[in-house]
């Protein structure tokens, strides 16, 4: 069995595992109990009543966080030559087309998001393979294949993001970071759940919101009353 650490045993003792907590009180909770020598991630797990096995059960969708991340997002823009200079003034750390290619054909993959154009889609068929496993693959649901190629990198870069509920109908993603004030892991929370809650499948039955959790890395994790949360 492995050992329990001594920080890993206070951070527990401060978690009432039976109680669910407003997401106020989590919200400043989830800083208490992060005991990781360097700055944590801040993530959220959604379970949801859903089926995701089913094509029209699957909650895919985008939100920008007003608080962003925290994190900082590579981007690599996959645009034709007029459009290189547009997207490395949005902010592309990344910006190419075949040569670019190439690269991930022989399985370069750093980079967290990959951003493209429609007339340009038709090329990446090939790199399914490598980035699909990633969940890289640019697709026009998560907003990374548009027209606007300047403006995407710009919200990205803000804080926007992409999410999709996993094979266990959860939904799980990063709201923050322990430097957060609570009310800005709050902020970003409500505003990533009431996109979720927009996105209920017509098809799903019974409860929607069945479980939410907030944890830190290696932190344990807080329930969230869902009743607490506004909007849902």
């Amino acid at each position: 069995m492995a050992r329990i650490s001594k920080k890993r045993k206070e951070a527990l003792k401060k978690v009432d595992q039976t109680k669910s907590y407003s997401l106020t009180e989590a919200s400043k909770l989830v800083n208490e109990i992060s005991y990781t020598k360097f700055e944590s991630s801040v993530d959220i797990d959604v379970r949801l009543g859903v089926d995701p096995k089913k094509a029209n059960q699957m909650v895919r969708g985008v939100v920008s966080l007003p608080h962003g991340t925290g994190k900082t997002v590579r981007v690599l823009a996959l645009v034709p030559a007029d459009k290189e200079a547009e997207a490395k003034e949005a902010g592309a750390d990344f910006v190419g087309l075949d040569e670019y290619i190439t690269k991930i054909e022989g399985g370069w993959v750093d980079v967290d998001i990959i951003i493209t154009m429609p007339a340009v889609m038709a090329k990446l068929g090939k790199l399914g393979r490598v980035l699909g496993p990633r969940n890289l693959m640019p697709n026009p649901k998560s907003g990374t294949v548009t027209t606007d190629v300047a403006k995407t990198i710009k919200e990205v870069k803000a804080g926007k993001i992409d999410f999709k509920v996993d094979k266990e109908g959860a939904i799980h993603t990063s709201i923050g970071k322990t430097s957060f004030a609570p009310e800005k892991l709050m902020e970003n929370a409500v505003e990533l759940i009431q996109s979720i809650a927009k996105l209920k499948p017509s098809s799903a039955k019974g409860t929607y919101f069945r479980g939410v959790n907030i944890s830190s890395t290696m932190s344990p994790g807080i329930k969230v009353d869902t009743k607490s949360i506004p909007g849902i």
